[in-house]
């Protein structure tokens, strides 16, 4: 079966595949794991993160392409690659980078840590006295919850879960010398994957900071107690990852949630396996048996010469040892809103004379935000809470597209339905992998009084917008927060996003009209300000890239900078081939997936790529154009891919403040002199600058500035 697809804009060879340059993304981060130069702590935590982007580029991406191939679809991708082939390449790829990892685990990263006082030991090399705690606790803390599982003509191949970490077990009868195979899950959901042995079974003169045993080794060399009567011949250790993507009819609100749920329950247990991880010395005998138990082919089979599953060593950043990892960084409050946290009052921080509510602030002047190096919570969410505590204000409308747990965001709008406002929340049931979180904030929404809506039918809501509506001298005035990233207080400190506090009219209009487009049967074509997806972005963002060639060529020079987490549009990647032919100079900075080709000779010549990994996860979206002398920069949630331009919900707005515009073009030049960025050559490939001296890294000096108090001209 051949399925039609539309011709790309884009020949195959000027376009690289997205799976395979996301490949190259998540080598990025795990080159941050194996810089000898990142904090061992840290460099744990970046293989952490490897292995987790993993499991779900195997769950959605690579489980699509299967989908694909198993469905005799050959649809060439944009650089016109069937399927199989993506899948092969993928492979090709990946293995090396796998090998990389258990590499710098076996043989840096554990023996440097026990330089200080970290010990991950393996089962075998217990002393006498940690192997009798270790089984000790293991008869009362995991044998009470383990089911081992034969495998036997009257007992099928059992169902093995997604993500699930396993023993193999090989036993003999004794009395008929019949060997037997049985699966033993090891229950690392409800006990912690490293079982940390108490300091003073060490039996050394120096004692350790943290000791700890595997929990699957611990499963493992304990298994005579599982098989009584048994001799216990040998145990492996495998892992199954399986196809977790949900795919949804588009239905009514309360079907969607009903039919969420559903999904994921389904999910939990997992679609088809996409992936089987097995111990390298497994033997070929029983990596056949789970095979065909489990129906994976063998291009899905990877073996690992080390511990499966290595996102669990995020675990170890709980461990005090400040010298292993980065300097904190706890942000500080945007000196414009200084005066303007209520919460102060009460300690006496702040004079209640002194006082000035954050809408004064905001309505004299415009409030840039830089996450994290300004606070998420003396910013976002004390504008929140005073709107849910304020007489005068009437409504508060805003999207809810990932946030975390215990969300003071949301919080603040139970409070103000219950201090009688008006309070709307869209909530993106399908945030993927945090749809079971929204849905509960959904359902607590409501029951609090919030009216929950769940965005328009086809498209998913990823726009970071809140409207606040306020009675000020017998009229109602709009204040407004656009922002890159989600109202997550977990992940404003994680990640790196720009935010915008405005009450300019104009502002504030569009999103009166674009909420009333969420909510209700408004088919809104023009908005003043902002650009809108899926209405105006992306003929708004052709536009502005088209004035640039249109200044090219008429001898005014064109110039175009770009900040973004992807670059994938083949439309987008064509006008800007485009514009670099009509001498448009093009400078972007992309933390993920780039399809496009830069310094292809009479092509994208005047074309640079760069891409930044550090500490934060890049996430501000900025898109700068010179416009003759006149430039213009506008931030927002969306990237430069189809989904984003065409298939979501998604704003953009201009920073029209002149000093703010100023800052962000100087903060998009200190990306692009990045000594530590990688840089992108005309294959897809990236090389990290090599430069003797002290290397300027843009977030390390970002940190510095905030740290230092320094305004935030920089």
């Amino acid at each position: 079966m051949v399925a039609s697809q539309d011709e790309s804009p884009v020949a195959p060879e000027l376009y690289i595949n997205r799976e395979l340059s996301w490949l190259q993304f998540n080598y990025r981060v795990l080159a941050e794991a194996l810089n000898e130069h990142t904090p061992l702590l840290e460099q744990a935590k970046f293989s952490a993160i490897f292995s987790n982007n993993l499991d779900e580029f195997f769950m959605v991406r690579v489980a699509s392409l299967k989908s694909q191939q198993e469905a005799g679809i050959s649809t060439l991708s944009d650089d016109g690659l069937t399927p199989q082939q993506q899948l092969e390449a993928i492979q090709a790829k990946l293995r090396p980078l796998l090998e990389m990892q258990q590499q710098h685990y076996r043989h840096s990263l554990k023996t440097q840590l026990g330089e200080y006082g970290v010990h991950l030991l393996d089962y075998i090399n217990l002393n006498p006295q940690q192997r009798d705690w270790v089984n000790h606790y293991f008869q009362t803390a995991i044998f009470p919850v383990l089911t081992p599982l034969a495998v036997d003509p009257s007992h099928p191949f059992p169902f093995i879960s997604n993500l699930s970490l396993n023993v193999a077990a090989l036993v003999r009868d004794p009395q008929t010398g019949q060997q037997e195979f049985a699966r033993v899950k090891v229950p690392q959901k409800i006990l912690p994957r490293l079982v940390q042995i108490p300091r003073d079974l060490w039996g050394r003169q120096s004692e350790p900071v943290f000791t700890a045993v595997p929990l699957e080794q611990v499963v493992a060399f304990n298994l005579g107690l599982l098989f009584p009567g048994m001799d216990v011949e040998g145990h492996y250790f495998f892992r199954v990852t399986r196809d977790a993507d949900l795919e949804l009819r588009d239905l009514e609100a309360d079907d969607l949630m009903e039919a969420l749920e559903e999904g994921l329950r389904k999910r939990r247990r997992g679609g088809e396996v996409v992936r089987l991880e097995v111990a390298d010395e497994m033997p070929d005998e029983v990596v056949q048996l789970l095979m065909e138990g489990m129906a994976v082919e063998p291009e899905d089979l990877y073996r690992i010469n080390g511990p499966l599953g290595l996102d669990d060593l995020m675990s170890l950043m709980a461990i005090g040892l400040p010298q292993l990892k980065d300097k904190p960084h706890k942000g500080r409050t945007v000196p414009a809103l200084a005066r303007a946290q209520k919460s102060k009052l009460e300690d006496g921080s702040i004079k209640e004379e002194e006082f000035e509510s954050i809408f004064s602030v905001i309505r004299r002047r415009d409030v840039l935000l830089q996450h994290p190096y300004d606070l998420f919570a003396t910013s976002v969410e004390e504008f929140l809470n005073q709107a849910a505590d304020d007489p005068s204000v009437l409504a508060i409308k805003m999207t809810l597209y990932r946030t975390s747990k215990d969300s003071p965001v949301v919080a603040a709008l139970i409070r103000a339905a219950e201090n009688g406002k008006q309070v709307m929340a869209l909530v993106e049931l399908k945030a993927r992998f945090d749809e079971d979180n929204n849905i509960q904030w959904a359902k607590q929404l409501e029951s609090s009084g919030v009216h929950v809506v769940y965005g328009v039918l086809g498209l998913k809501t990823h726009t970071k917008i809140a409207l606040v509506v306020r009675r000020e001298k017998q009229k109602l005035n709009s204040y407004v927060h656009i922002g890159t990233g989600n109202y997550n207080s977990k992940t404003s400190s994680l990640y790196t996003d720009i935010g915008l506090l405005t009450a300019r009219p104009e502002f504030g209009a569009d999103l009166v009209e674009l909420f009333n487009y969420l909510t209700g049967f408004s088919k809104q074509q023009s908005f003043r300000r902002l650009l809108v997806a899926p209405v105006t972005l992306r003929s708004g963002t052709e536009s502005l890239i088209r004035r640039e060639i249109s200044h090219s060529i008429s001898g005014r020079g064109g110039h175009i900078r770009a900040k973004m987490n992807s670059l994938v549009d083949p439309k987008i990647i064509a006008l800007l081939y485009e514009a670099s032919q009509a001498g448009v100079r093009i400078d972007l900075i992309i933390r993920g997936m780039c399809c496009l080709r830069p310094g292809v000779a009479g092509i994208s010549d005047n074309i640079s790529v760069v891409s930044v990994i550090g500490r934060f996860l890049e996430h501000s979206r900025l898109f700068w154009f010179a416009n003759a002398g006149e430039p213009e920069l506008f931030m927002g949630s969306a990237d430069w891919m189809g989904r984003n331009l065409d298939r979501r919900v998604e704003a953009v707005a201009p920073i029209e403040d002149a000093q703010f515009r100023m800052q962000l073009e100087q903060l998009l030049e200190l990306y692009l002199n990045d000594t530590g960025a990688w840089h992108m050559d005309s294959q897809g490939n990236f090389q990290q600058r090599q430069l003797e001296g002290e290397p300027q890294l843009v977030q390390k000096d970002l940190i510095k500035r905030w740290r230092g108090g320094l305004t935030p001209t920089l």
